[in-house]
């Protein structure tokens, strides 16, 4: 008796990933083409402002995930990796209600370029907060890289130096992004209903 074969993907990369499509209540915003080209893109851009440089790279979880391995396979200088996981805490001072805001682990950033990299900046609130704290700490240099900017959403003015999109979809999931830890396998960027 003969062995089952394995269906076959075609010659294209990812061909046999997930795919946003109508039935899944999901509409294609950027595709994955898109997406190469304009992290390509970005990742030039990063290249000319840091040559005969070492560039930290800190990339902010979850949503970064798939963004900043295709960012720094692109980038020329040497490169360090950095994670960092935010922490919300609710509570409160007597009738007063405090929210805690803590990234871990904590990043050494004394005279050193760094790029914060974002997978999304809505209010921009979360992020000033790290970017202030950061720039406490006397950096070299520090800039901010996101894959989407929803301008429409913004309650600070945290400095974007680096956009792959702009736009005023509300939500968006895939390449990453997701939606209650769903959807972040897929190759593309969508809206869901």
């Amino acid at each position: 008796m003969g062995r089952a074969s394995k269906p076959r993907a075609s010659g294209r990369l990812g061909a046999t990933r997930p795919r946003a499509s109508a039935g899944e209540g999901l509409k294609v915003v950027f595709t994955r083409d898109q997406i190469r080209a304009r992290v390509r893109k970005l990742a030039d851009e990063v290249n000319a402002d840091y040559r005969d440089k070492t560039l930290h790279v800190v990339g902010i979880l979850e949503d970064c995930f798939m963004f900043m391995p295709d960012l720094v396979r692109a980038l020329t200088m040497p490169v360090v990796c950095h994670f960092l996981k935010v922490q919300i805490r609710d509570s409160s001072a007597g009738a007063v209600p405090v929210r805690e805001v803590l990234f871990t682990p904590r990043v050494e950033a004394s005279g050193r370029d760094l790029l914060l990299l974002e997978g999304v900046v809505e209010s921009g609130v979360t992020l000033d907060h790290l970017y202030r704290h950061i720039l406490g700490q006397n950096p070299r240099s520090l800039r901010i890289a996101t894959l989407i900017e929803k301008t429409n959403r913004r309650k600070v003015d945290v400095p974007t130096d680096y956009v792959c999109f702009k736009t005023n979809e509300k939500y968006l999931v895939g390449y990453g992004l997701g939606y209650k830890d769903r959807y972040r396998n897929l190759p593309c960027i969508a809206r869901t209903a």
